[in-house]
């Protein structure tokens, strides 16, 4: 198993002038301990189930071209891209670049938003549910397209490209991965099983994911794919308990490997990310990576 670090959490000391240093000296920790990937939120207004709306959040793809300038090894993306937020045929071009210029580091991780109180406060359509699952499968799509030889138009129901031209190319062969973020049984991991290369699944108890991974192989079978093809990752979300008991974190991880997980992102807690990550990562890397 991997370890991958996501950084939610801009309001720490020092203010707006020490989140660049913070956030480098988290990322170069993460990636000097041999942990996969890093990603930030792609979110304009921090989640209220974290914090205050009104708290420090910045903007995803920046972040990461930031990062992609100061490191050299970990896997760089947000956990994960709105739907709605850009238009798919800049999106590609968005994840082309950071993969081009982090020499091919760039991840596509992808969902179908859901945060409508930054969509409303900053004047983004914000669509019903089944509409932004429509939109999410043509942006994938289009990604799909725009990432492959074929540079002719794009016709959908809610995207028309004349042109599909992406020059340069990704570093990445043969493009950029795919992780779709979510758990929903009957959109998400269909869509996971039709174009991802990896799921992101929020773990809370062992046997559900079991049973979203089940899920998952059903539709898999529908879709005439290998579900050894997808990588299934997960969020752990009890993040307090792991970094004070982290060998009951590495006992819950066996159990979760055992289902077939091989990569589970923490986010690092208190005042001191670069700290945290440097003290948990050292600790369980080589752990999980006996798993």
């Amino acid at each position: 198993m991997k370890l991958a670090i996501h950084f939610p959490n801009f309001n720490l000391p020092g203010g707006p002038e020490a989140l660049a240093p913070t956030l480098l000296a988290t990322a170069l920790a993460a990636e000097e301990a041999g942990c996969a990937t890093f990603t930030v939120m792609d979110h304009w207004f921090q989640m209220e189930q974290l914090s205050r709306s009104e708290d420090p959040m910045l903007e995803g793809y920046t972040t990461l071209g930031f990062l992609a300038g100061r490191t050299e090894r970990i896997t760089l993306g947000l956990l994960v891209t709105g739907v709605t937020y850009r238009h798919p045929g800049l999106l590609a071009k968005t994840v082309t670049t950071l993969d081009v210029l982090s020499g091919g580091r760039a991840q596509l991780g992808i969902g179908a938003a859901w945060y409508e109180r930054e969509h409303r406060g900053l004047g983004v359509p914000f669509p019903p549910v089944a509409e932004r699952f429509e939109r999410l499968e043509e942006t994938l799509q289009i990604c799909l397209q725009m990432w492959s030889d074929d540079d002719g138009p794009y016709r959908g129901r809610h995207y028309q490209l004349a042109e599909t031209i992406c020059s340069p190319r990704p570093l990445q062969r043969p493009r950029p991965r795919i992780l779709i973020g979510g758990s929903g049984e009957q959109k998400t991991l269909r869509l996971v099983a039709r174009y991802a290369d990896a799921c992101n699944l929020f773990a809370t108890d062992p046997a559900q994911v079991a049973h979203k991974l089940e899920v998952l192989d059903r539709h898999c079978e529908v879709e005439g794919r290998d579900p050894g093809q997808i990588e299934r990752t997960v969020i752990w979300s009890s993040l307090a308990d792991a970094a004070e008991d982290v060998d009951g974190f590495l006992a819950r991880m066996e159990e979760l490997v055992r289902l077939g997980v091989e990569k589970v992102w923490v986010a690092p807690a208190g005042p001191d990310p670069a700290g945290w990550v440097a003290r948990f990562a050292g600790r369980t890397v080589p752990a999980l990576e006996l798993l």
